[in-house]
């Protein structure tokens, strides 16, 4: 089987816009995305989102300039072949950003699945057949509006509720206060202020989330920042969780878990370059006893991807979504199937299983590559 064509989509989303306050640094997103087509000889096709953060045609020339040419004429089932090739060939000045390799290896997988007439969790291995959601919010105005939130992500029979503080320790304390007294002593509640505090910070806090029973402490310094996150490590009971845009995908993580940097590592589908890595860092933390846990992809497109991954590993407990879940639902005919009672579970179709809504990917496009 070799790969005949590929088409990158540039697609600038006309579904309900974020505000301008819901992201830290200001600037609301449409959510632009990718689409990416990879057409076989064999007359299978694999498809896969990308991510474009805020610029669609940036992220689609990059796709069509130096990753389709690298795949066309390629077989797509010599994953692991790609994989390792395609390192020397970014290194040698393409250097695309993080985001830029996991379409096309999610399209590999979507047509290996298809090729194999199976779903892709249980062409990984299936592990169980449902994954606990848990909701991540994005920043909101006052420590009551996480605390309704979070009574509202509770009601709703999901597993967790995140909160992604706006990065003031105060204002941050009391809303982390706000949400504990909100759904009781058992309901699991994480914390992520996406490396804003100092390490003197994120020790006074991580103390304070210990008093709270917080089930984690996530990326409360930089990724890169190693030594103090080995400090904290060292310090607090709270588990530290890391990794999440840190690059070098499994090769750096293993630094990180061998050195002590962090307790529970991430990774997913879109920031560390498609399926093919998430397992491999998946397996290595699993030697280590460590958890993996998979970090949303933003997009629904592409979190079916990691629904599929989550359900073929055992050492990460939940799928995440980014709530309100309007957002980023879009692009498929048919949501993620989600139970009464908080349960994400894969679909059974051959690949990735998304039922694509072509009229409505058609509507955002804005350029094929």
């Amino acid at each position: 089987m070799v790969i005949k064509s590929i088409e990158v989509r540039a697609c600038r989303n006309t579904r309900e816009a974020m505000s301008d306050s819901e992201m830290r640094a200001g600037g609301k997103s449409n959510f632009d995305f990718l689409v990416i087509s990879m057409n076989t000889d064999a007359g299978i096709a694999g498809h896969s989102f990308g991510f474009a953060g805020r610029g669609a045609e940036m992220a689609g020339t990059i796709a069509a300039t130096a990753l389709k040419p690298f795949f066309e004429g390629k077989d797509p089932l010599f994953r692991e072949k790609l994989w390792q090739e395609f390192r020397t060939h970014d290194r040698w000045w393409n250097h695309v950003p993080i985001y830029s390799y996991g379409p096309f290896d999610i399209c590999l997988w979507d047509i290996a699945g298809k090729a194999a007439s199976l779903p892709l969790f249980k062409l990984l291995g299936a592990y169980r057949e449902r994954v606990p959601v848990y909701a991540s919010s994005f920043v909101l105005a006052s420590p009551e509006h996480y605390a309704k939130q979070a009574l509202e992500v509770k009601a709703r029979g999901w597993h967790a509720y995140k909160l992604h503080p706006p990065g003031k320790v105060e204002f941050d304390l009391e809303a982390y206060h706000a949400c504990r007294d909100a759904v009781g002593p058992d309901f699991k509640l994480m914390a992520d202020p996406v490396a804003a505090y100092s390490y003197e910070e994120a020790l006074r806090v991580g103390r304070a989330l210990e008093r709270l029973n917080f089930y984690w402490l996530e990326e409360p310094l930089s990724d890169v920042n190693f030594h103090g996150l080995r400090k904290l490590t060292a310090k607090l009971d709270i588990p530290i969780c890391g990794t999440e845009v840190l690059a070098g995908s499994h090769y750096s993580t293993a630094e990180c878990i061998s050195g002590g940097v962090v307790d529970i590592v991430r990774t997913d589908v879109s920031w560390k370059g498609g399926v093919t890595p998430v397992m491999k860092t998946a397996h290595l933390a699993e030697s280590f006893g460590v958890r993996c846990e998979l970090h949303t992809t933003i997009y629904h497109a592409l979190e079916i991807v990691n629904l599929h991954c989550c359900a073929a590993i055992s050492n990460c407990e939940f799928l995440e979504l980014l709530y309100p879940t309007s957002y980023m639902d879009f692009g498929m005919k048919r949501a993620i199937d989600i139970d009464a009672q908080g349960y994400a579970h894969p679909p059974q179709a051959p690949g990735i299983g998304v039922d694509w809504d072509w009229d409505f990917i058609d509507n955002c496009t804005i350029k094929i590559l």
